[in-house]
Formats: structure tokens, sequence, C-alpha cells
């Protein structure tokens, strides 16, 4: 009898990290999406919240840094609507997004410093958990009974 329930447990405490990362990485996508969209209209407005430096090997026009970021965010935010639903595009997306924001956070890292490590930060993390879950880990969540039960 105790050896129907070890791989039940097994495999819904499997599923419950596997589950728990994907929504902690969409969430993260979506806060990360929305806060670059944001940065993208600030820049795009041309706000003084940004600094300026002289003589930076990646220096673009302000404007230009707001519609990449504005771009980047929208995608961002689209993606993590795939990984609310566990969808496999979604977390090659979302591992190549994350990895877009933090490229482009580290190329305009002299216009908001402070606010530019925190978002490579964040998507540091979104690709730590979308690369950590394994698909064996998901199953099918309307699946109750453990496939070596049947």
């Amino acid at each position: 009898m105790t050896a129907t329930h070890a791989p039940r447990a097994g495999h819904s405490t499997k599923f419950a990290w596997a589950a728990g990362l994907m929504t902690f990485a969409a969430v993260m996508l979506t806060l990360v999406g929305i806060l670059d969209i944001f940065r993208g209209i600030m820049a795009i407005a041309e706000d003084d919240v940004f600094l300026t430096t002289r003589n930076y090997v990646f220096e673009f026009d302000l404007t230009g840094w707001g519609w990449v970021h504005l771009a980047l965010g929208v995608v961002a935010v689209i993606v993590s609507i795939g990984l609310f639903q566990a969808a496999t595009w979604a977390r090659v997306l979302g591992v190549a997004i994350a990895g877009l924001v933090i490229i482009a956070n580290f190329l305009s890292l002299p216009y908001y410093p402070v606010w530019s490590v925190i978002m490579i930060t964040m998507s540091g993390f979104i690709i730590w958990a979308l690369c950590v879950a394994r698909k064996e880990d998901f199953g099918d969540p309307f699946d109750t009974v453990p496939r070596g039960d049947r």
C-alpha cells in the first residue's frame, strides 16, 4: 500500500516545484516587461531621470534606447502570458527575451545605472527559473493518477 503512494508524492512534489518556478518566471517576466515599457516611454519622452555620459562606447540616442526597451517590454509581457500556460515556446522565448533584456540593460548602463543592475538581476533569475524546471517535471495537470499505477 505504501509503494503506491510513494511515486504519487514524488510526482506531485516535482510538479509543484516546476509549476512554482514557472509561475515565478511568468510573474517576474511580466514585471520586467511592464517596467521596461515604462522605461521606454520615459526615454522616448526624454525625461530628466536619465544620466548623460560622454565618450561611451555604446552611445545611442536616448530615444533609440527608449524604443528598444519599449519593444522588449511588450514582447516580454506577451511571452509571459504563454508562461502562465506553461507553453514550451514561451519558455524558449522567455530565456531569449530575458537575455536580450540583460544585454540592453548592460548597454544602457550609464543612462540609468542602479535600475539597469536591478533589471539585469531580475532577468538572471528569470533565466534560472526557466532553465531549472525540466519538461518531465510538468506532467499533465489534469492527470491525477501516477503513470506507474495504470
